[in-house]
């Protein structure tokens, strides 16, 4: 079986400084033109305790034509036709990428890492297919992280019992020109809708991550993980 091409952080056992099985997993989906190395350094940065034994996944996107860009190919989840608060996009490509995400989740499971101790995160355009793949996966999985992103499948997704109470985390910033807040609060208010309990935070920030934001990822993966 073929997979996405995948940046992986082995954990490290802090007595032998040498890779140690992994007991959890982690896979975080970059954003729109971006790749898996955008986010390569942030297990460093998370300053998880040294005995956590969790493996990082970074999945690389294919490269597409993006409409929005002048058609310009580059790294995408799935084509954005328009840019309007709530987006016009190629579903069928944000669906493919969902099953390859489910198939990264399916390798885990074949690896020895239990559905619930497996996270989803995502930023940006990632996000939209993290909360996609993540309730609608047929297994349990430990939570899932939303950053600067929005819910672009909130009107017509078939959530999957096993994640109707999955945790949630919604992470944003105030000033983002890119995504708007309020398409933050609106994945939100969606989610609630539909019966989860999620969390919600905001930073004074662009479309980025900021230190803060960094520990709060922290305390929601060693939460759900450790």
């Amino acid at each position: 079986m073929s997979y996405l091409p995948c940046i992986e952080i082995e954990p490290v056992c802090p007595i032998t400084t040498k890779v140690q099985p992994a007991n959890a997993s982690v896979i975080w989906l970059h954003g729109l033109g971006a790749s898996g190395h955008d986010f390569e350094m942030l297990p460093n940065e998370l300053k998880l305790p040294k005995d956590a034994a969790i493996r990082f996944i970074f999945p690389h996107a294919p490269q597409i034509p993006v409409t929005v860009n002048a058609g310009y190919v580059m790294p995408a989840w799935y084509d954005i036709l328009e840019m309007t608060e709530i987006r016009k996009i190629n579903e069928a490509q944000l669906l493919t990428s969902v099953n390859e995400i489910h198939k990264l989740i399916r390798r885990e499971l074949d690896r020895g890492i239990a559905s619930d101790r497996i996270l989803i995160a995502g930023f940006s355009q990632g996000g939209a297919v993290a909360y996609h793949a993540a309730l609608t996966f047929p297994d349990k999985l430990a939570g899932l992280i939303g950053l600067s992103t929005y819910f672009a499948t909130s009107r017509n997704i078939e959530i999957n019992p096993a994640n109707q109470s999955i945790p949630i985390q919604i992470f944003h910033g105030s000033y983002d020109p890119m995504v708007k807040e309020a398409q933050g609060i609106k994945a939100c208010e969606d989610l609630k809708s539909m019966g989860y309990q999620v969390g919600y935070k905001s930073y004074p920030m662009e479309h980025e991550l900021c230190a803060d934001e960094i520990s709060d990822i922290s305390n929601v993966i060693q939460q759900h993980l450790l």
